[in-house]
């Protein structure tokens, strides 16, 4: 599929409600809430907003958007494995970081990003996983049973590669573990 600049600015758009919606879900949590709002921009074009709620049930929780761009695509975005030395590029990203005042509520961690290189070469990326404190055994097959509910959806496939592509993205070497209980992880991959 082809891909026009109206629907990257569509793209733009729907992870900028997303950003808003997650923002007012997670502040409507709170009896209390405190709310810190900054936007910033890139040198090299574009920028983004970063909202960070604190509250009696949300400790912290961080719900940042970006919109960049620029002209040689950065190491992070897999220009090596791509091949590309040069390349105009837009990225578009949303991530959110939840931190609960209760340590029997799990940390959550999503973030899903959509890289444009040209109308041939565009791809969506990105996963979420889960940190609990103290790890239940219910609440952690319930975590892995709804996120393969949610990939067998699309190819019964997906939940074990994504499975695996998450806990060896968020493996942490200094600990020989992975971090939490996993989640799914995806991103461009060259031949597949």
């Amino acid at each position: 599929m082809k891909i026009d600049s109206d629907l990257n600015k569509q793209i733009v758009s729907l992870f900028q409600d997303h950003q808003s919606k997650i923002s007012s879900d997670f502040a409507g949590i709170n009896e209390t809430v405190e709310e810190n709002i900054s936007e910033w921009s890139r040198q090299n074009g574009g920028g983004g907003k970063t909202i960070i709620l604190s509250g009696d049930k949300i400790e912290k929780a961080a719900i940042n958007f970006s919109s960049v761009q620029g002209n040689i695509l950065p190491k992070s975005a897999l220009a090596k494995k791509l091949q590309i030395k040069k390349s105009k590029f837009k990225a578009t990203g949303i991530s959110v970081v939840v931190h609960p005042e209760n340590p029997h509520v799990p940390c959550s961690h999503l973030n899903v990003r959509y890289f444009y290189i040209n109308r041939d070469l565009w791809w969506f990326g990105g996963g979420f996983d889960l940190t609990p404190y103290f790890p239940y055994k219910d609440d952690v097959k319930l975590w892995h049973t709804l996120a393969k509910n949610v990939c067998d959806k699309h190819d019964k496939a997906f939940y074990k590669k994504f499975s695996k592509l998450c806990d060896d993205y968020f493996y942490l070497p200094h600990r020989n573990e992975k971090r939490g209980i996993g989640g799914i992880f995806f991103d461009y991959e060259i031949g597949n």
